[in-house]
């Protein structure tokens, strides 16, 4: 594991900063073992230090008045214990990149039910959510409008042929875009 051949390179006053074990004979701090960082990384709640982490970052202001992305990414080389791959459906912060959350889609779903669970416990009040176009959805503009009292903008493309033509309509009569 890479982060304990990381630990065991590290200079002695890391170590004791991090709280390692000092050898009584050698007088050296001891990076921890693979088997022991293996064991404390299973034991993290890793929703709760996303939280924490999370909670840190917005702390440290910038995240009034921003546009809020919601993207999902499946993670490369991530496979859950069958083998699937893992997907991950952020939340993030356009202006400075700020992770307000993310969730793991579930295995046989899709990103579509898993936004507005991922948008639930945010405040979005006066934001703007942007999307790509699989989240061009009715129910999800409504929550964001209705619910969570933000602005929407999501991309209309060939998976909703009718809203596009509807879109297309609009710019062809005069009185659009409105004129001052």
């Amino acid at each position: 594991m890479a982060i304990a051949e990381w630990a065991t390179r590290s200079h002695q006053n890391f170590l004791r900063r991090l709280g390692c074990r000092r050898d009584p004979r050698s007088r050296l701090y001891q990076a921890p073992s693979e088997p022991t960082i293996r064991r404390v990384l299973q034991g993290i709640d890793a929703e709760q230090v996303d939280r924490a982490l999370t909670d840190w970052l917005c702390s440290l202001g910038g995240s009034q008045g921003e546009a809020v992305a919601i993207d999902g990414k499946t993670l490369r080389g991530a496979q859950r214990g069958n083998g699937t791959q893992v997907h991950l459906l952020s939340a993030v912060l356009h202006g400075t990149g700020v992770v307000l959350g993310q969730s793991e889609v579930a295995e046989k779903s899709n990103e579509i039910p898993a936004a507005p669970l991922l948008l639930d416990s945010m405040d979005l009040s006066g934001k703007t959510v942007t999307a790509d176009a699989l989240h061009t959805q009715r129910d999800l503009a409504r929550i964001l409008v209705d619910d969570k009292r933000a602005d929407y903008l999501f991309t209309v493309k060939d998976n909703q042929p009718t809203l596009r033509q509807e879109i297309a309509k609009l710019f062809e009569s005069d009185s659009f875009p409105p004129c001052p």
